[in-house]
C-alpha cells in the first residue's frame, strides 16, 4: 500500500502546474470533448508509466547496495529541486487537429511525459519499491488526479490554483523522502 500511496501522491503534486496540465487545458479548449482526452491520458501514462516503473525495478537490482541507497535518495532530492523550476513548453501547434481528441491527446501527452518530472519520478518509485504494476497504477491515478480537473474546469480552475505553492509542496515531499531513505539506512 506505500507503494501506491506513495505513487499517487507524488506524481499528483508534482502534476500540479506541468507541463502535461497545460496540455489538457490546451486539448479541452481545441476539441472540448473532455471524455476522449482522458482517455487519451490514461491510456498514454499508462504506457509511459508502465515502461517507466519496469525500467525503475530493473535498474532498482542494481542499486540494492549502500551506494544504491545513496543514489536513490539523492535522486528523490533531485527531482525535489527539479520540481522548483517551472516547465515553459510551446503549446502543440494546430496541425493535430484532424486526428482527433483520442490520438492526440494520447500521443501528446506520451511523448510529453518523456525525460519529464513525473517519469523520472515513476522510474525512482519503480526502483525504490520494485513493484512496477502498483506503482504504474499509483502515478497513473496521480497524474488522472492532477488532469482531469483541469479537463472539466478549464481555465477557470487554472486561475485558482496557486501553482508556485503547488511545486513547492511537491518539491518538498521529494526532498523529505529523498531524506527519509538516505537518514533511514533504506529506500522507503
Amino acid at each position: 500500500m506505500d507503494a501506491f500511496l506513495t505513487s499517487v501522491f507524488t506524481v499528483a503534486l508534482a502534476e500540479i502546474g506541468d507541463k502535461t496540465q497545460l496540455l489538457s487545458l490546451f486539448l479541452i479548449t481545441r476539441f472540448n470533448k473532455p471524455w476522449s482526452i482522458i482517455a487519451g491520458i490514461l491510456v498514454a501514462t499508462l504506457l509511459n508509466h508502465a515502461a517507466s516503473a519496469g525500467a525503475g525495478v530493473w535498474l532498482g537490482q542494481f542499486l540494492q547496495s549502500e551506494t544504491g541507497r545513496w543514489i536513490i535518495g539523492g535522486s528523490f532530492i533531485a527531482v525535489g529541486l527539479w520540481l522548483l523550476t517551472p516547465d515553459k513548453e510551446d503549446a502543440p501547434t494546430s496541425r493535430w487537429d484532424g486526428y482527433g481528441a483520442f490520438l492526440v491527446s494520447s500521443l501528446l501527452f506520451f511523448l510529453a511525459e518523456i525525460g519529464d518530472k513525473t517519469q523520472i519520478a515513476t522510474v525512482l518509485l519503480g526502483a525504490n519499491f520494485g513493484a512496477p504494476i502498483i506503482v504504474t497504477l499509483g502515478t497513473t491515478l496521480g497524474m488522472l488526479i492532477a488532469n482531469v480537473p483541469v479537463v472539466f474546469l478549464g481555465a477557470a480552475l487554472m486561475q485558482h490554483i496557486p501553482f508556485r505553492v503547488a511545486r513547492i509542496v511537491a518539491a518538498v515531499a521529494f526532498i523529505a523522502t529523498g531524506l527519509y531513505s538516505l537518514w533511514s539506512g533504506s529506500v522507503l
